[in-house]
């Protein structure tokens, strides 16, 4: 699957936002490494905390489908900026794939291309647990 075609797919999600309080509609395709696609969008809350992010939607969509391995993941916005992936989304992802690819769309359809370990530098992993 091309950046592009990826790309289509988060922007798609993003129309099933529910973004009620911060009206800022967020929509995510996360590519696993067999070639599936999930995708999610924001959906808000008005007690905030349980809120759940586009990047965290795709992801629970695609680990409750049996999924653990990712090779890509586009974010798209309404925004003028790239939309990048909060902390907490950063780190949901790094516990399945740290060195996952990250498109942040803007809404001109412009984007940029990260890899998730540029963007969460010294993460927190399995690996510091000391049992696996």
């Amino acid at each position: 699957m091309n950046d592009r075609k990826l790309i289509s797919l988060a922007s798609e999600a993003m129309a099933n936002s529910y973004s009620p309080y911060s009206r800022f509609k967020v929509g995510a395709a996360l590519e696993c490494q067999d070639g599936t696609v999930f995708t999610g969008c924001n959906i808000e809350n008005a007690a905030f905390a349980a809120a759940m992010c586009a990047e965290t939607s795709a992801l629970s969509a695609a680990v409750s489908a049996g999924k653990r391995s990712f090779k890509r993941i586009a974010i798209v916005s309404e925004g003028n900026s790239y939309c990048f992936p909060c902390g907490t989304c950063r780190q949901a992802l790094a516990e399945f794939a740290p060195d996952l690819e990250v498109l942040s769309v803007r809404s001109d359809g412009r984007y940029v291309s990260y890899s998730l370990s540029a963007l969460l530098p010294m993460s927190f992993g399995k690996e510091h647990l000391g049992n696996t």
